[in-house]
């Protein structure tokens, strides 16, 4: 958890499961840690990637807020480390204040530091998780035997499979050897009594 000062901040970074061509959406705790009113707002770098809801409002002493921001399907995966970043400006309200009250003036004018304002900001970044991690390696069972690997089961076939092929072609080679043996020795014969032929002729 980190401290944004008036507000905790749960995750101090912004993680979202990658995936190309998906939206994806991550959320983040802000907790009141004082007694008064804190009205905050979320600003990024790129508002055109990225969707917060809510953007703004008001966190009352002692409870919580939860935000969630979005990220547009991407169609190409984006540069490493990610540049994005997001800013939560955070600054004590009046009392009673909700969120019906407040304006984009009312937070144009409160968010002015130039006003004596006390305003906090906490600065998060952006990391992008693969959304199909790798799957773990598989428990052997109950019993302590050994996982089966459907891979090697599929190899064990393969291997039959390619075994009988080979079979089959000996077979089939060892029947045409012996048919072209058959026909060598015939066209032999046939040879020996065509000269016959030819020296009875003469």
């Amino acid at each position: 958890m980190s401290m944004g000062h008036f507000l905790s901040i749960h995750p101090s970074e912004i993680q979202f499961p990658f995936e190309l061509r998906r939206q994806t959406s991550c959320s983040m705790q802000l907790t009141n840690k004082t007694e008064k009113y804190v009205a905050f707002k979320v600003k990024t770098t790129n508002p055109k990637k990225y969707c917060v809801r809510p953007n703004s409002g008001i966190v009352l002493p002692g409870s919580s807020c939860s935000v969630t921001v979005a990220m547009q399907a991407q169609k190409e995966a984006p540069p490493e480390p990610c540049r994005d970043k997001f800013l939560i400006q955070s600054v004590i309200a009046p009392d009673g204040l909700t969120n019906k009250d407040i304006t984009q003036k009312w937070y144009d004018g409160y968010f002015n530091k130039e006003d004596g304002r006390v305003v906090k900001e906490f600065k998060m970044r952006v990391i992008y998780i693969p959304a199909n991690p790798p799957s773990p390696v598989p428990e052997g069972s109950e019993e302590g035997t050994p996982p089966r690997s459907s891979s090697v089961e599929n190899g064990i076939q393969n291997f039959d499979e390619v075994s009988r092929s080979l079979e089959d072609t000996k077979e089939k080679s060892s029947e045409a050897w012996s048919a072209i043996s058959k026909l060598t020795d015939e066209k032999a014969s046939a040879l020996q009594q065509n000269q016959r032929l030819r020296q009875e002729l003469v």
